[in-house]
């Protein structure tokens, strides 16, 4: 049973294949003729072999062409040479039979990896617009189970078209052995095909319930498992578990009620087919009663051929019953792999090479497909090249929508974007977005490691170039403190790193790549202080001479921009300099009002060297602990203290990891301090380099420690007097340690009391 959409899948499909095609048909034909001329001569070989006199005086003349090769030959020799004929055909048949599976197995496994390839190049060509409005979860499923049952179907029609022609060989041979008895035949199988049909209607509507479900399970596991944290934060674990349960028992049952409908159909075929095959012998006797002697090597022969006829038609049955079960599949496939209703971005030829002069944003309008309302209304900034346009506003003022727009993810439904004078519709589109870089907020990171990462952009960069890429993005220090450092794995989407982490391998990516426009979407608006601080120098020296456009939220990233253009519902309401802007009181003057003050950003930076100076006194009195503990003696047994001595081994690698974090804010006071708070005194400046030096304290005195604990912990020293040296000098260690951190934190009421900004 074909669905109104697989002949035309198929077609569409099988073109390329017409050799394929015409082989499997000419093996199928010929397995089958082989099978018929085989089965004919069967009988009147056994007939021979016990004795039995064969007349085939009133034969049908098919019977007699069969036959007659054999007519001419000496009757010592005509039995043996008949057998010999018999398995000889039989084995052409067979050789034919398998030719055939194989070249319609292979024909069908390239017109399911085409279909599976059109699968992907239509989704990574389609506009994103298609991606808002469907569920990454239901392209998954189209693309794996649903392909994967509209595959089965192409197969079934393949077997279908050498299976019908089989049929048609042992039908031919029916009706030129007796017409009578093949309309005969005809009905009454008829009659096992109506009773089938029932069958087949279940398994058609619970394949289709089955797809459903398939739908709904795909969706709903990968739903779950992308928002894994939320699950977990709300203590969602059970009710989630609960709900896929339900679609795996219900996808389940549907699945076996279509097995069961499925599978009742061959036997409901074998025994209908053996009832029918009885009531023919009766009629059998009843047309040809008077020459029943003498045509009883015809009658036997129209019953073998029918009986080698009667699997065939059971798997016809089952063949309609499969396409039936996937008819559903190949109706969403079908209609997934159309792309006459799907969005595509219209291709210009005119190859992007250099930007001369600047982007012109022409008076543009915008709404999203299938909204009429305007996003963007008659916006005109021009940003020349080499300068930085920012674009601030409140949330859905439309600064993100104008941003997409120069990449084309979208085009303006009025106005358009001109780089020197050319409309962008007329640039060829891979040309120029490879020409374009982009960070934004919701950085993308492939489960790759971070050498492949950064070198996304540039498949072809070697390693001097991305450890040049690393260092500009200030990503190289934390990289090479990995594990595997460039080849370290990073998991789903850099799960493995901070945000600060991935922003800076987003902004590495980009500098390896080397876009001439630059669009930061908001690259910073998501992180701490000291990960934006270290983003935002990367970001300084990722625009430097270059043409970008800048989202920010936070207006202290965007002071130094060329322009700033100030949108409030879809308009450009104001646009100038920082100080411009500022000058004329108006929107961006309350915006900036609204942002936090130096004031309030410097008690954010007190806050971070507060929590550092904590984490660092809490880690070092467990250590100093520990280490008493086993100086003293105090310990039960060795194993308790080998215990404690890991113990302060990972209490000294966690206080490593919060030097690092120390020092980020060190190099940002020295890169930031002298132009953002030039009017400092030296008194003060003096407090803030004592950090630098502290820093460098706390980890000298820490390496020599770890690397004492370190043998200890993975019992490297045998002698107890070596062992309890070593101990000691941990010991001592921590406590200077906790002496410096004193230090520490006197150097921050000082800088507290003072008021003034690391």
């Amino acid at each position: 049973m074909f669905t109104n959409k697989l002949i035309p899948l198929l077609v569409r499909f099988a073109k390329p294949y017409p050799g394929w095609i015409i082989l499997t048909i000419i093996l199928g034909f010929s397995g089958a003729l082989f099978n018929g001329v085989g089965t004919a001569l069967i009988v009147p070989v056994i007939l021979k072999i016990v004795g039995q006199q064969v007349d085939l005086t009133g034969a049908p003349p098919v019977l007699k062409a069969i036959l007659f090769p054999f007519d001419n030959l000496p009757e010592n020799y005509r039995l043996w040479v008949m057998s010999g004929a018999i398995i000889f055909v039989i084995l052409c048949k067979n050789l034919a039979s398998y030719s055939s599976t194989l070249t319609s197995s292979v024909l069908t496994r390239r017109l399911t990896s085409d279909i599976r390839e059109a699968g992907i190049k239509l989704l990574l060509e389609i506009d994103l617009d298609y991606y808002a409005k469907m569920k990454v979860g239901d392209l998954i499923n189209r693309l794996g189970g649903e392909t994967a049952r509209a595959a089965s179907a192409i197969g079934s029609a393949v077997k279908l078209v050498i299976l019908g022609i089989t049929i048609l060989v042992f039908v031919g041979l029916l009706l030129s052995i007796s017409w009578q008895l093949t309309i005969v035949t005809t009905m009454l199988l008829s009659l096992v095909t109506l009773i089938n049909q029932y069958a087949i209607s279940k398994a058609r509507n619970f394949g289709k319930q089955l797809s459903d479900i398939s739908t709904s399970y795909s969706v709903s596991v990968l739903e779950t498992l992308s928002g894994i944290r939320l699950v977990k934060a709300t203590g969602n674990e059970d009710r989630e578990y609960h709900k896929i349960k339900k679609l795996i028992i219900d996808r389940e049952k549907a699945d076996f009620q279509s097995q069961v409908h499925s599978e009742a159909i061959g036997p409901t075929s074998e025994v209908a087919g053996i009832t029918a095959l009885m009531l023919i012998v009766f009629f059998a006797r009843t047309f040809f009663a008077d020459q029943i002697a003498s045509l009883s090597a015809v009658l036997l022969t129209y019953l073998l051929i029918l009986l080698r006829l009667l699997p065939f038609i059971s798997q016809l049955n089952s063949l309609r019953s499969s396409f039936a079960n996937t008819a559903a599949s190949v109706d969403i496939v079908a209609e997934f792999l159309r792309r006459d209703h799907k969005p595509f971005m219209n291709q210009g030829k005119l190859f992007y090479t250099k930007l001369e002069k600047g982007v012109h944003f022409d008076n543009i309008s915008f709404a999203y497909p299938s909204n009429d309302k305007l996003v963007l209304k008659d916006v005109d900034v021009y940003l020349p090249r080499g300068t930085t346009l920012a674009l601030v506003g409140g949330s859905g003022a439309g600064k993100s929508t104008l941003a997409d727009l120069l990449p084309r993810f979208y085009d303006p439904i009025s106005g358009c974007i001109t780089i020197d004078g050319k409309d962008l519709r007329e640039f060829d589109l891979k040309s120029l977005r490879k020409a374009m870089g982009i960070v934004s907020q919701d950085t993308f990171l492939f489960n790759d490691s971070v050498r492949n990462n950064i070198a996304y952009g540039k498949p072809d960069a070697n390693e001097e170039e991305i450890i040049a890429a690393a260092k500009r993005g200030n990503a190289y220090e934390f990289i090479s403190k990995l594990p595997q450092g460039f080849d370290t794995l990073i998991g789903d989407r850099g799960v493995m790193l901070s945000g600060g982490q991935r922003q800076r391998l987003a902004i590495a990516r980009a500098l390896l790549q080397d876009p001439e426009i630059l669009i930061l979407d908001e690259a910073t608006s998501a992180l701490d202080t000291v990960s934006e601080r270290l983003v935002q120098a990367a970001i300084d020296d990722l625009s430097r001479d270059r043409t970008t456009l800048v989202i920010a939220h936070r207006l202290s990233t965007v002071q130094k921009a060329d322009q700033i253009a100030v949108l409030d519902q879809g308009r450009v309401v104001e646009i100038g300099t920082h100080e411009e802007l500022l000058r004329k009181g108006g929107f961006y003057t309350r915006l900036y009002a609204l942002q936090f003050s130096d004031r309030a950003e410097t008690s954010t930076h007190h806050q971070s060297l507060i929590r550092i100076s904590h984490e660092l006194r809490t880690r070092l009195n467990s250590m100093i602990g520990f280490l008493g503990l086993v100086l003293d003696d105090m310990v039960d047994n060795s194993q308790e203290r080998q215990e404690l001595i890991e113990e302060s081994y990972k209490s000294a690698f966690k206080i490593f990891n919060i030097i690092d974090v120390l020092e980020d804010i060190v190099k940002l006071q020295q890169r930031f301090s002298s132009t953002s708070f030039p009017n400092s005194n030296d008194n003060l400046t003096n407090e803030k380099v004592t950090f630098q030096e502290i820093s460098d304290q706390l980890r000298t005195r820490l390496n020599s420690m770890l690397a004492s604990l370190r043998s200890l912990a993975d019992n490297l020293i045998d002698k107890p007097q070596e062992q309890n040296e070593l101990i000691k000098q941990a010991y001592h260690s921590a406590i200077y340690l906790l002496d410096t951190v004193e230090v520490f934190e006197d150097k921050i009421k000082f800088l507290v009391n003072s008021n003034y900004p690391v």
